[in-house]
């Protein structure tokens, strides 16, 4: 017990090392943090009743981040304590915050499998595996950056995967809060209900509704700018055809120039896939089945940036632990390769040249789709499992 309590120390290291640079950042005037500065732009501007939805709220912010508000009023809420600190200390505080949140979804997923190698029970694993997933582009963009994905990904895995698993009566609470941050959690809900948690799902939408009704007291037109036109303009968030928008909406766009009607056609690919979504998240154990609902969020969101794509941290975690061998290594090797590689990064994109990702070649466009291959190759896999063990006779070997 002892030795378990002392291997957890681990833990602590890297958090605290983002507090150190966040205050070295800020005496050295350095530029931490771009989206992390804008979290704080919307704290500040809440609680000096500037609009959040208007250049004035960019007042707060440093001359070098310079984005708009893209999220809810009550995100702002959220972001309140980020104001009480300067820009780059904010940015070290959610860093810590962003890695502990990592060590929680590893731990958690370990837990959550359904087998899993010896190896992967020791403290000394866990904290390797939290290590070497610094490595995935998703992970060290949104610690860079200051985005707060992993922090989400953690309420949502904590609320899915132990408080469901306890029957608890704060299920749904925290993919509540997660959702009245960022609007894409609401796919939880939907798995909730897939699962037949219908308290938790009610528990999750009232949370969610309750927060909006609390920022409509303090901050009614923040609320009408939001709901009224703020959700409705994709391209607050920059060029949504650029190669990090790993979404199919985004697939789309730069397929077809940027065509207008790329939503529309992503609903109708979203109702196609929803069926055997739903059947894979009813008759798959907790983290495959929360891993599914979780990649067909990021597929259908008309913006997954690839610091969204956190979630494949819980996806490698499943597959290390379904090796029992060297040639079960493939799996895993492949999609950290995939997510390590930073391809997306050295594509030509529209960062360097408007409009580039419109004359990419047949060979861009597959190597620039990256990351939307991995949940269709890995959901087709299960899909094609499923449908040959439902064939299998009774009693034949899986």
């Amino acid at each position: 017990m002892r030795v378990a309590e002392r291997g957890r120390w681990w833990v602590w290291v890297a958090p605290a090392v983002c507090v150190v640079l966040g205050v070295a950042g800020w005496l050295a005037g350095a530029h931490l943090g771009v989206d992390s500065a804008v979290y704080r732009a919307g704290g500040a501007a809440l609680l000096h009743g500037e609009p959040l939805y208007a250049r004035m709220s960019l007042a707060a912010e440093p001359d070098w981040a310079g984005l708009p508000f893209t999220y809810p009023p009550t995100a702002a809420l959220f972001f309140v304590p980020m104001a009480l600190v300067p820009t780059q200390v904010a940015w070290g505080l959610l860093g810590a915050l962003s890695l502990l949140a990592l060590a929680v979804v590893v731990k958690v997923c370990v837990d959550a499998l359904p087998s899993r190698p010896q190896w992967m029970g020791s403290w000394k694993a866990l904290a390797g595996l939290g290590i070497a997933f610094l490595v995935l582009e998703p992970v060290w963009r949104s610690v860079a950056l200051g985005q707060i994905n992993l922090v989400l990904m953690a309420l949502v895995v904590v609320d899915v995967l132990v408080l469901g698993a306890r029957g608890s009566r704060a299920g749904g609470v925290l993919v509540g809060v997660a959702a009245a941050v960022k609007l894409t959690p609401l796919v939880f809900v939907g798995h909730l209900l897939l699962l037949k948690r219908w308290a938790d799902a009610a528990r999750a939408v009232g949370v969610f509704l309750g927060l909006q009704l609390l920022m409509f007291l303090v901050a009614r037109q923040d609320v009408v700018d939001y709901w009224g036109s703020a959700v409705q303009d994709p391209d607050r968030v920059g060029p949504v055809y650029w190669a990090g928008n790993q979404s199919l909406n985004g697939l789309v766009l730069r397929l077809f120039d940027g065509a207008e009607w790329s939503e529309v056609a992503v609903a109708v690919v979203a109702l196609v896939l929803v069926v055997p979504c739903a059947l894979l998240v009813r008759r798959s154990p907790a983290l495959p089945a929360l891993l599914v609902s979780a990649f067909f969020g990021l597929l259908i969101s008309p913006v997954s940036w690839s610091h969204h794509w956190v979630w494949a941290v819980p996806l490698l975690v499943l597959l290390l632990g379904r090796v029992r061998s060297p040639r079960d290594a493939w799996a895993p090797a492949l999609v950290a390769a995939v997510f390590a590689s930073c391809v997306l990064i050295f594509m030509r994109n529209g960062h360097a040249q408007e409009f580039v990702e419109f004359e990419w070649t047949p060979w861009e466009y597959a190597i620039g789709s990256a990351y939307l291959l991995v949940p269709a190759v890995v959901g087709l896999t299960l899909l094609v499992r499923a449908v040959r063990a439902r064939r299998e006779p009774a009693g034949a070997a899986g």
